[in-house]
């Protein structure tokens, strides 16, 4: 398929510079009146790591699925406003009803990791793949991938996952196929298939760019495919700074998100997603004390809203995700005055081949968790 088929997206605005300079409480009050006027016609969804300025006017917070489900379920509205970033939009609009419109303040926000596996390198990845193994491969894709890659796990008998469910999506694969291909973070596949019992010995890396296997030792003993991807942020973790933690503060407890390597959750006293470290967070003791790898937007918020504790990141020197920092104060006001004009700025509209082929991949999801 040509990109064109896949995607079918309205005109890219950008955004005038006018909105640069004006006040931080002008716009606040503009938000404000705008999502008045327009009451529950207006939904917006804001993912965990969006700046305080975004989140405190979202409707809902979440992480990727949860929003896109929420949006899904909320019938009244006529806009969807989504605060996260593009594959996330995709997900939305493939999820919601023709009527309802899906609008990303900024479509410079996307995601590194979704980007590190296009349909073009699937698709040659999966034909050199199936030549190696033949019929014994069932393709996973993390839920932070295009709707082209969900589109393209679905066909072929796939699911989409969660860092919430991947470990009972792997047990489920395996009862469809001997081995398992797993899109596009190599850390969450790598650390769910070796809590599962799967030696890394038997894991082998899918480098999309050499288009080639990277593996040492006999292909037959290969049960996991790991694609070569990873988050920017969270890679940024290391075992160095977990070293300096326990040095400095022995009592701190330490948790990671499943995107981190492998040596570093399994350094780490917990491992988990966004809700759990969330959850875990808010559950603690007053008086303990945790060091959180993870969004620096989440982190900062968590240490605001958890002040009985002593929080810190687990790298001092991280900084927020800039591509979900894309989105800010100025790029909701000019879409909500956008649409307070009539116009759909920056809609994301998925096509419907690739949407009745990635809901397929999510259905299968959601069918087994």
């Amino acid at each position: 398929m040509e990109l064109m088929d896949l995607l079918d997206y309205e005109k890219r605005e950008m955004m005038p510079d006018s909105y640069k300079t004006k006040s931080r409480e002008e716009m606040e009050q503009r938000v404000r009146e705008i999502k008045n006027k327009f009451g529950s016609k207006l939904y917006i969804p804001g993912h965990h790591y969006q700046k305080d300025e975004v989140v405190q006017f979202a409707d809902v917070t979440g992480d990727s699925l949860q929003l896109a489900q929420a949006a899904a379920q909320n019938k009244d509205a006529e806009y969807i406003v989504f605060c996260g970033v593009h594959f996330m939009a995709e997900t939305a609009d493939m999820l919601t009803s023709d009527e309802q419109k899906v609008l990303l303040p900024d479509m410079r926000a996307g995601c590194s990791m979704a980007d590190m596996a296009d349909i073009t390198q699937t698709d040659r990845a999966w034909e050199k793949l199936t030549h190696l193994f033949g019929n014994t491969i069932l393709p996973l894709t993390y839920v932070n991938s295009t709707a082209a890659i969900k589109a393209f796990v679905g066909r072929n008998g796939g699911a989409t996952v969660t860092s919430s469910n991947a470990r009972k999506m792997l047990e489920w694969a395996f009862t469809q196929k001997q081995r398992i291909l797993f899109l596009p973070d190599q850390h969450l596949g790598r650390n769910t298939a070796f809590d599962l019992g799967v030696p890394l010995h038997q894991m082998a890396i899918w480098n999309p760019i050499k288009n080639e296997l990277e593996y040492e030792g006999n292909i037959e003993d290969i049960i996991v495919i790991l694609w070569k991807g990873h988050c920017s942020v969270h890679e940024n973790f290391t075992v160095a700074n977990i070293e300096q933690i326990r040095s400095t503060e022995p009592d701190m407890n330490i948790i990671v998100h499943p995107e981190c390597s492998r040596e570093v959750v399994a350094h780490s006293d917990f491992a988990g997603s966004t809700k759990y470290i969330i959850d875990m967070i808010e559950a603690a003791e007053s008086g303990t004390k945790w060091a959180i790898g993870t969004e620096m937007n989440l982190v900062n918020r968590l240490i605001q809203n958890n002040q009985d504790k002593k929080i810190v990141s687990l790298n001092p020197y991280m900084c927020p995700c800039l591509t979900m920092n894309r989105i800010d104060l100025p790029h909701l006001l000019w879409t909500l005055e956008g649409l307070e004009k009539g116009e759909l700025l920056n809609q994301i509209i998925v096509s419907e081949v690739i949407t009745k082929e990635a809901v397929l991949a999510l259905n299968r999801m959601l069918e087994n968790v």
